[in-house]
């Protein structure tokens, strides 16, 4: 399954440079997201995440009020084309100890997937194939 059919139907929502962290963190915790990219002008230059906030904002003792979020982003974040395969991007997550990856498609922003979004779709498979394997051993007949 490529990575951008986990996301497609869901609404991305993307803060902008010049928005204060206070502004983007309470947009977070609205929509319940852990991470969001960082625009300018339309075209991703990063990314923001829970970490970001606290290891540079919180840790720094940085007011969220006036501290706009291009300050403590992560730029030039990694990002997977459409149709990375759902697994490469759980090995990506994990290999470099991500939780969030951003779609792009050249420099289009498509959307987010988080590691919980990765493990359901995981965990969804596994119950399939388990639910599959029963039916056939309760279909065989004993000899």
């Amino acid at each position: 399954m490529h990575i951008y059919d986990l996301i497609k139907t869901q609404e991305m929502y993307g803060a902008e440079v010049n928005q204060t962290v206070l502004e983007v963190a309470r947009t977070m915790v609205a929509r319940n997201i852990g991470a969001v990219p960082v625009l300018r002008e339309g075209l991703l230059v990063g990314i923001f995440s829970e970490r970001d906030l606290m290891g540079r904002v919180v840790a720094e003792g940085r007011d969220p009020r006036t501290t706009r979020v291009e300050e403590v982003m992560t730029e030039g974040p990694l990002t997977v084309m459409p149709t990375e395969t759902v697994e490469n991007c759980m090995l990506l997550m994990r290999r470099h100890g991500f939780r969030h990856l951003l779609i792009c498609e050249g420099k289009q922003l498509l959307g987010i997937v988080s590691l919980r979004d990765v493990l359901l779709h995981d965990l969804s498979e596994k119950d399939h194939e388990v639910r599959m394997m029963r039916a056939y051993i309760q279909a065989t007949p004993e000899m």
